[in-house]
């Protein structure tokens, strides 16, 4: 047997399923992951560097772990040598070593030859005596290593051409003249970024010793390209479910905000993560009028509150014949708006004198100005819910409770304020009831032109996992109307009785 066939012999005969329904099977390389291992053991230059690059959920995590152990305890063991796998956050790098322990555990020949250090996160193969320990950016602990074998998991997700965690273990791997570096992930955003980088030189052959395979979609393909995807995706139908891709897929088609994030993260291209949210076109198709007057209706809010200078944003929102009409209250400090509108290179200045935009007194947003017109509006139209970002708060709270609100409306079983995260988990749900809403021209927001500024720069940033949320395409653009407009919808929708089949739909 060469090289290659005895790492394939030994993950298919010591190695099991680690979860899912086929756990605790024998398992069963396909036939894409045997080519990689030949090509890298069996390469006559003998293989430093090898990267493998596909969509995601195609079973990268679980090769990585099987690989680690055929150097661990099978027939890659080196006497005192070391191994690690590194990744981006402590979660990612947990979850290779978690895969490799349960591989263990369910094997009765590796769970006598390997012992498991769950706190640490390492596998020891106690007949060899090589250490494995899964490493993560975030701990600072690439440092002082030698590794003889090193994976790198999810290494697309590092923007730029150089990382100082990567170049870490890259430069420990010094010592060995046969060291082997592997890089198995989803493609970086941009040519320019570093896993790319290292792709084009392998996949232009300037070294005999890089063995470079990658998945991906033709360029110019249609999302609901089945070819593209089994092109990406070279476990569909195993490790890779068909439905779930599918439903992606008919996200993507459906959703342009999703489209950006379904290439990069299910066809394998080079998008960037950063997408638009929302087409002007379709933006436009909801600028219809908006009622003047939201007495008589359930108000939902959001508000985001800035730095003492910088744009606040107070959204309103309520469903009137059976259509959400959106009410944006924009403020910024009177005094120096002129030189804010032309550093932003916005006509705020215009935008208030036509009150479109409010102006406080002085060079700053006192609190209880904002305070004592929530109060004012609550007054004639009560909110339901107020969604917030926590930033501020507890500067506004005091001048909340000042202007009228009472305890039970700011902290008790009645609030109407809720705090509300920016980050993927919250705003990614939020994202898709607004998205759903312009789609099926269910929201008015009666084109307010700083609203609509708000949503020309809104852009749309992934995670590996596909959540969403919005950015800013450039540093000095705001999309404060934007965010507080998602909140808005969001604690809407999750107030919504439980007889409405959906967010526009009464039963």
């Amino acid at each position: 047997m060469t090289r290659g066939e005895k790492v394939i012999a030994f993950i298919e005969r010591y190695c099991r399923v680690p979860e899912g329904k086929m756990v605790g099977k024998p398992l069963r390389l396909l036939d894409f992951q045997k080519r990689f291992i030949l090509e890298v053991y069996d390469n006559p230059a003998v293989t430093s560097r090898a990267y493998l690059s596909m969509a995601r959920k195609n079973g990268k995590t679980a090769l990585i772990a099987a690989l680690v152990l055929a150097h661990v305890v099978g027939p890659e063991a080196r006497l005192n040598s070391q191994i690690i796998s590194g990744a981006r956050s402590r979660e990612q790098a947990a979850l290779v070593f978690k895969l490799a322990h349960k591989m263990v555990m369910l094997s009765p020949e590796l769970s006598k030859i390997a012992r498991c250090v769950e706190s640490q996160k390492t596998i020891v193969g106690l007949a060899m005596n090589v250490e494995y320990k899964a490493i993560s950016a975030e701990a600072s602990t690439a440092h002082g290593l030698s590794p003889v074998l090193a994976i790198l998991d999810e290494v697309g997700q590092v923007k730029g051409d150089q990382d100082s965690f990567v170049e870490a273990i890259v430069t420990s791997q010094g010592a060995y003249d046969d060291a082997m570096l592997f890089a198995i992930s989803t493609q970086a955003a941009s040519d320019g970024d570093l896993f790319s980088k290292w792709i084009d030189e392998g996949m232009l052959g300037g070294s005999k010793r890089t063995v470079c395979h990658v998945y991906t979609a033709p360029e110019e393909c249609d999302v609901l390209d089945r070819g593209a995807w089994e092109a990406a995706n070279p476990a569909l139908g195993v490790f890779r479910s068909l439905p779930e891709l599918e439903a992606a897929a008919a996200r993507a088609a459906a959703a342009p905000g999703e489209e950006n994030s379904f290439r990069w993260l299910n066809l394998n291209q080079r998008i960037q993560g950063d997408s638009p949210f929302v087409s002007k076109s379709l933006w436009n198709e909801n600028k219809g009028a908006i009622a003047e007057d939201f007495a008589g209706y359930e108000v939902f809010a959001g508000l985001d509150l800035s730095s003492v200078s910088d744009l606040t944003a107070l959204v309103e929102v309520a469903r009137i014949d059976g259509i959400w009409n959106a009410k944006s209250n924009f403020w910024l400090p009177k005094v120096g708006l002129a030189e804010k509108s032309q550093k932003d290179r916005v006509p705020y200045d215009i935008w208030a004198s036509q009150e479109y935009l409010n102006t406080t007194p002085g060079r700053s947003i006192e609190p209880e100005y904002i305070a004592e017109l929530l109060m004012e509006r609550h007054r004639k139209a009560p909110y339901r819910k107020i969604a917030f970002d926590s930033w501020g708060w507890e500067h506004l709270k005091p001048w909340l409770k000042k202007a009228g609100f009472t305890d039970d409306e700011l902290d008790g079983d009645n609030a109407i304020f809720e705090k509300f995260g920016q980050g993927f988990r919250s705003m990614s749900p939020a994202l898709k009831t607004l998205e759903s809403l312009l789609l099926n021209n269910k929201l008015l927001h009666g084109g307010h032109p700083v609203l609509t500024m708000c949503a020309g720069n809104a852009m749309v940033q992934s995670d590996p996992a596909g959540n969403r949320k919005l950015v800013k395409g450039e540093r000095h653009r705001r999309i404060d109307g934007m965010v507080a407009l998602a909140m808005a919808v969001a604690v809407a929708e999750a107030s919504m009785p439980s007889n409405v089949k959906s967010f526009w739909e009464v039963a």
